[in-house]
């Protein structure tokens, strides 16, 4: 089945929100998310104790993290910051997962006090963990291993053997060893080697290659391995022409993996993007109808709002309001303000006919869009807007303002 391109929003909605809360703005469908969250609960239902930390670093706006929470996800926190917003959210121990790497001491310090399950990256970082925990026991610490050649990896996370992240079999080892004489006793093992995989069978190879470290770990150093994470990395289709990633199907082959190797240990995931991502729509204005040696589409939007394209190359379905079913007849590049040439939404895009004053709806940005933004050449990061199940809007984070961007200026 292809991408569904249907718009939680009407036209008129769509205008009442940029009329009220500027434009460009973000918009995320509150229905929509817990729809997926129950999805996703429900594909790993077979699994006792299973739970989703939410990658915080996809979407971090605590509006959306309450009703995450509220559907029953932990967090997965990557850094201080993140680790202070779920604290404030009323968020702690084992409803947390903490992944960082080049972990200042300060930092796994915050962690231990709030109670979560620190995933540890390197064998380096031990002596740092054992440093701030001092004398006292910790309930469950993971490490995060690295698969190397065993795993291919994906285009947007890259190979594993060329990645910062995670450790090799040998040293895991050691530092399961450090944090045994140390005095911990439950321990876990995580891997991240995909982002945004559409794949439903890439999680069961990988939940293969982690049974098989857990057993030569066990084997070796005499310990046991009460949890696993998966990372996260269930994909978003981006392109109208591909279907969904299918969960149900993805946890199914999982569960087989668990049934025949592992019934006992207990299964996490960190799914961010999947969750959020296809829920949220970044509204913005055209400006301007530019002809070059091609035709610009200037909107008021920039890459400041939505990185994606531009750093990755990624694509976002557009759609222009009220134009859905005018035929695909124009070619546009789709660019914004900045004085970068790679300030681009789309290239060579087939589009309706736009014009001046028209909405343009950006597609699948509620994970990694606002969460990347900045603020190069001084432009100003947006409003987020939450369009909640009863069909109401709700500001639940204010457009930033010239005043915002000077306030911690020494003039």
């Amino acid at each position: 089945m292809s991408k569904d391109l249907s718009l939680p929003f009407s036209e008129n909605q769509a205008k009442e929100i940029t009329d009220n809360f500027g434009s460009p703005v973000y918009v995320y469908d509150e229905a929509g998310i817990i729809d997926t969250a129950k999805n996703l609960s429900s594909a790993f239902a077979w699994s006792k104790n299973y739970k989703n930390y939410f990658a915080v670093k996809a979407t971090p706006t605590p509006a959306i993290l309450k009703i995450l929470h509220e559907q029953g996800m932990g967090f997965d926190c990557s850094s201080r910051t993140e680790l202070l917003m779920v604290e404030r959210l009323g968020v702690n121990g084992e409803d947390i997962f903490y992944t960082s790497n080049n972990t200042p001491k300060a930092d796994f310090e915050l962690a231990i006090k709030i109670g979560a399950t620190i995933n540890i990256d390197d064998l380096t970082q031990v002596p740092i963990f054992l440093d701030a925990l001092g004398e006292e026991a910790y309930e469950r610490v993971a490490l995060r291993y690295n698969p190397g050649d065993l795993k291919e990896g994906n285009e947007i996370i890259g190979k594993p053997v060329e990645a910062k992240y995670g450790m090799t079999r040998p040293q895991l080892i050691e530092a399961y060893k450090l944090l045994s004489q140390n005095g911990v006793k439950n321990f876990g093992l995580h891997t991240m080697v995909a982002s945004n995989e559409l794949n439903t069978n890439y999680f069961a190879e990988t939940a293969e290659i982690l049974l098989d470290t857990i057993d030569f770990i066990e084997t070796n150093l005499g310990i046991l391995i009460s949890f696993v994470n998966l990372g996260g990395g269930f994909g978003l289709n981006y392109r109208p022409e591909e279907a969904s990633f299918d969960m149900a199907e993805a946890g199914e082959a999982i569960r087989k993996v668990f049934q025949a190797r592992a019934k006992g240990i207990m299964l996490f995931t960190e799914n961010g993007r999947a969750v959020t991502g296809p829920h949220g729509y970044l509204i913005t204005k055209v400006q301007y109808v530019m002809q070059k040696y091609k035709t610009y589409l200037g909107v008021d939007a920039s890459m400041h709002n939505l990185m994606r394209p531009g750093m990755y190359g990624a694509y976002h379905h557009i759609t222009i309001l009220g134009k859905e079913d005018s035929g695909l007849h124009e070619t546009y590049d789709v660019v914004g303000a900045l004085c970068e040439n790679n300030d681009k939404f789309a290239i060579d895009r087939k589009l309706p006919k736009a014009s001046v004053g028209d909405l343009v709806i950006v597609h699948d940005v509620g994970a990694h869009g606002h969460s990347m933004g900045f603020n190069y050449n001084g432009l100003l990061r947006s409003a987020e807007v939450l369009l909640k199940s009863t069909g109401e809007t709700t500001l639940i984070r204010k457009a930033e303002t010239e005043e915002d961007y000077f306030k911690n200026v020494i003039w």
